[in-house]
């Protein structure tokens, strides 16, 4: 058996999304345990890896984990198209409740500060909700939601992009703090 971990799954295509998944497994590992990332593919592939050398997430990543981190950029106010074609194949977990009282978290990028992020955490919120997953966000205590003039939200991490892949200082420390949340939790209610 491998030790407990939890996943890291994101779609990016142009970083954004993968800098806000580097610190969310960041403060993950910080909590004491592992962080896996994973990626989707654009289309079918026969490849196990994108460009950047991320693997593709399979279903026994997703069956296994101890808890969940999700992200996408936002496409009119959803999820990218990849990740929701991925989430469409997990009908095997809800049938046989795989992810039931397993924690999840959300996070989101975005090019325009009112480009959809709260939209797409929620939307990608659904899914999970189905699957009996308890939803984890950032709390208030979380010092930089009070200060940032870019991305974060009580629903999850998010970054407003604005031409840059780089994360402000507010938006790294939220996605921290949040990855920080989730492997504490995922730990707690994995030790039952």
């Amino acid at each position: 058996m491998s030790a407990p971990y939890v996943l890291v799954l994101f779609y990016s295509r142009h970083g954004a999304t993968r800098a806000l998944a580097e610190s969310i497994a960041l403060g993950i590992e910080q909590s004491g345990i592992n962080a896996q990332i994973r990626t989707v593919p654009d289309a079918e592939t026969s490849n196990l890896a994108d460009s950047e050398g991320t693997l593709y997430v399979t279903q026994d990543d997703l069956r296994e984990c101890s808890g969940l981190a999700l992200g996408s950029p936002t496409r009119f106010g959803h999820m990218a198209s990849a990740l929701s074609a991925f989430i469409e194949t997990t009908t095997s977990e809800w049938l046989s409740g795989s992810l039931i009282d397993k924690p999840a978290t959300l996070f989101t990028s975005s090019s325009s500060l009112h480009g959809g992020q709260e939209s797409t955490l929620l939307s990608m919120a659904l899914p999970l909700i189905h699957q009996g997953m308890l939803l984890v966000g950032v709390p208030y205590n979380v010092a930089e939601l009070h200060s940032t003039t870019r991305g974060g939200t009580p629903y999850g991490a998010s970054q407003v992009s604005q031409n840059s892949h780089r994360l402000s200082q507010d938006e790294q420390r939220i996605a921290v703090a949040q990855g920080k949340r989730l492997g504490t939790l995922a730990q707690r209610l994995s030790s039952r």
